[in-house]
């Protein structure tokens, strides 16, 4: 074991001091030797793998163009050549991840004007934010009760969600020990509210599904004392949505790094009130001993996190959007010519609020969606796009298109309608 990282009562309380102490104190986030701009990572000649500049390749791994939008599944997004500098200086040094966490945290409030009070912490996704948010709710800073999660002893064990919020990341809020006490009604929800109640939990992408929308949950939630996390994933853009939830008084808020924003694919945002966060930050990693020790997220990762928001606030979100439906109308142009084939689009109310695209066809075209998309995926080049969910077609986005890929996905799509043709 290293003794340097040892958690002992006095690194403990160290961190502890820290993490208040810098909300006084102000840390130095970018310190340490300026690195030209001009070398940008992944400049250097390389031989073994990167030779070719397609690494993935060299494995026999092929690359995909990515219709379908920012899915984990497919690598999230692309990160911005200035996050790949700023994560390449961040590994030329050693610092305080504590420290930094901190500081990083200072800087994304500011960004965001969220509210006197609130804080972040950067995290490995905002996954592993809904797990140590939660962990750090039902610990608060009790170094006992953090090393012995997920053994809920002495400890408040019910969240409570709606069934209709329910989905595969309510398993980070199972790890935690807790038990799901999942209701459907405003009287339900009375109901089970008791004194085992550590949180009432919210996915924002669900708000439209819920019979208790997002206002009312919180609104419940303050009137009874009880800790709200939201979560957030995938809500931007609007960039509104960044700061939304914190200005409704919520406790805790997830958002995902790798998404819209562009950041490092595994980086994520836990932003809310300062206590709640730094006892998350105190359930994980750097920390071991911990529920959250295997979601480690690195030095490179915390400053390529703030450096993705900087700049993803100051970009002009008006000029992305008509480019993205832009891509798509030359899409819709080349494939309505084949007879049969339609073009719809729309926009969903919450998570990838996106232009997307539904393309139709008649049976005088002898594919299934789902034959449709297996084949764009096992073409040559490779096309991610999903057979439409409850939809008869396919479902794309633009979004995260790279310049020239909306006229090739135009001819394989052209190319494969007319081989299969009645």
């Amino acid at each position: 074991m290293e003794l340097s990282s040892k958690w002992n009562r006095r690194s403990f309380l160290g961190t502890l001091g820290a993490i208040v102490g810098a909300v006084i104190a102000p840390t130095r986030l970018f310190a340490g030797k300026k690195v030209a701009a001009t070398v940008a990572a992944g400049s250097a000649k390389l031989s073994g793998l990167g030779e070719t500049g397609n690494p993935y390749e060299e494995l026999g791994v092929p690359t995909v163009i990515n219709a379908e939008g920012t899915m984990t599944v497919l690598g999230g997004s692309l990160p911005r050549p200035e996050i790949e500098i700023v994560m390449a200086q961040a590994g030329k040094h050693f610092v305080s991840i504590a420290e930094l966490e901190v500081a990083a945290g200072k800087r994304i409030v500011e960004m965001l004007k969220l509210p006197d009070g609130y804080s972040a912490i950067v995290t490995s996704g905002a996954a592993a934010a809904i797990q140590s948010g939660l962990a750090g709710i039902l610990t608060g800073n009790n170094e006992t009760f953090i090393k012995q999660l997920p053994d809920l002893t002495d400890l408040k064990s019910e969240v409570i969600i709606q069934k209709s919020h329910r989905n595969p990341f309510d398993h980070q809020l199972r790890a935690t020990g807790i038990k799901l006490v999942v209701i459907e009604t405003r009287d339900e929800l009375q109901a089970a509210i008791n004194d085992r109640t550590a949180m009432m939990h919210f996915s924002y992408f669900a708000n439209n599904v819920g019979q208790i929308k997002d206002e009312e949950w919180l609104k419940i939630a303050q009137e009874n004392k009880i800790p709200t996390l939201i979560d957030a994933a995938a809500d931007t853009p609007p960039v509104s949505n960044l700061s939304k939830h914190a200005q409704m008084g919520y406790d805790l808020i997830t958002f995902s790094g790798g998404k819209a924003i562009r950041g490092p694919q595994c980086a994520g945002m836990l932003l809310g009130k300062k206590d709640m966060v730094a006892n998350a930050l105190l359930n994980n990693s750097p920390h071991e001993d911990t529920l959250g020790r295997s979601q480690k997220v690195g030095k490179e990762e915390i400053l390529g996190m703030v450096k993705a928001l900087e700049l993803y606030l100051n970009e002009d979100h008006d000029a992305l959007w008509k480019e993205w439906q832009g891509r798509l109308e030359t899409i819709s142009g080349q494939v309505t010519k084949i007879p049969g084939v339609s073009t719809e689009y729309f926009v969903p109310d919450i998570a990838n609020h996106v232009p997307h695209m539904e393309i139709k066809w008649e049976s005088k075209i002898s594919l299934t969606p789902q034959e449709a998309s297996e084949l764009l995926r096992k073409g040559n080049p490779s096309i991610s796009m999903s057979p439409g969910e409850g939809k008869p077609g396919l479902e794309m986005n633009s979004f995260m298109l790279q310049p020239g890929e909306d006229k090739i996905i135009a001819q394989q799509l052209v190319k494969l309608f007319r081989e299969h043709s009645a």
